[in-house]
């Protein structure tokens, strides 16, 4: 037997295809890019020719596909973003609990002031002796805020109104020591001064008594229930004769002589 060609087809027979294996070898062909334009033997021409054209057409498919594809969006965090300084003030821990000691607010004061600069620290000394002003403006005028505790109250406040409305033996304590000073740098006067200062003393013992128990009785009738008098009450009292009226803290509200 021979074909057109004048070969002997029973001497060279045509080798046998396995059908699985051209679909398999064709599937890979088609889906790799670079072997689309391999042609197969058992293919003509016009077919190799349609397989390239619709594997072409489906590779710019998948690429225009991919152009058109919209990029990936993050999801909002549905907050605004913190600025940095609260970002920074969260990231700071638990604020310390206040200081126990004056040793320790000190210590606290220093090393808060090495982490400024020379103007910033030089700003904060000024403003605190604003604050300080003003606080200090304020208990001289009567603001019980600012008073500490000793000063306040209606019972206190009534107390220095009774000191302040009469004159005191003992106002003259700061004025006398003075000149006892220097009178004592006079030997020759040395026994009159100490006679003149053990009469003062004495009539300054005297006048205290007696404005504590007046302070103390006045008390009681204005304020019956109040449980601050006695010793306590009269020792305030004396404290506050014994300075100069100019340097009463808080100021003075009476002048001398008014009814209180």
């Amino acid at each position: 037997m021979s074909d057109s060609a004048g070969v002997d087809l029973s001497v060279h027979p045509p080798p046998a295809t396995v059908p699985g294996s051209v679909q398999a070898l064709t599937g890979a062909l088609a889906t790799c890019p670079k072997l689309v334009s391999v042609k197969l033997p058992w293919k003509s021409g016009t077919e190799n020719a349609d397989e390239t054209a619709a594997s072409d057409g489906a590779a710019s498919a998948q690429s225009a596909d991919a152009k058109v594809q919209p990029a990936r969006t993050t999801p909002g965090k549905g907050r605004p973003t913190p600025k940095r300084r609260d970002a920074q003030a969260r990231r700071s821990g638990p604020v310390a609990p206040p200081p126990t000691t004056r040793a320790e607010a000190r210590a606290r004061r220093k090393a808060e002031k090495s982490k400024l600069s020379k103007d910033e620290r030089k700003e904060l000394r000024a403003e605190r002796s604003k604050v300080r002003t003003e606080q200090r403006e304020k208990m001289m005028a009567g603001d019980e805020k600012y008073m500490i505790a000793r000063d306040r109250g209606p019972v206190r406040a009534y107390a220095r109104d009774l000191v302040d409305s009469r004159r005191n033996f003992a106002g003259l304590f700061m004025p006398f020591a003075v000149v006892l000073i220097v009178a004592m740098m006079m030997p020759a006067f040395a026994f009159y001064i100490n006679f003149l200062m053990l009469a003062f003393v004495l009539f300054m013992l005297v006048d205290s008594y007696i404005l504590g128990r007046m302070v103390n009785k006045r008390v009681r009738e204005r304020f019956p229930e109040s449980t601050d008098g006695g010793l306590r009450l009269g020792f305030y009292s004396f404290t506050r004769a014994m300075q100069l009226r100019m340097m009463r803290a808080p100021r003075p509200r009476v002048s001398v002589g008014d009814e209180v």
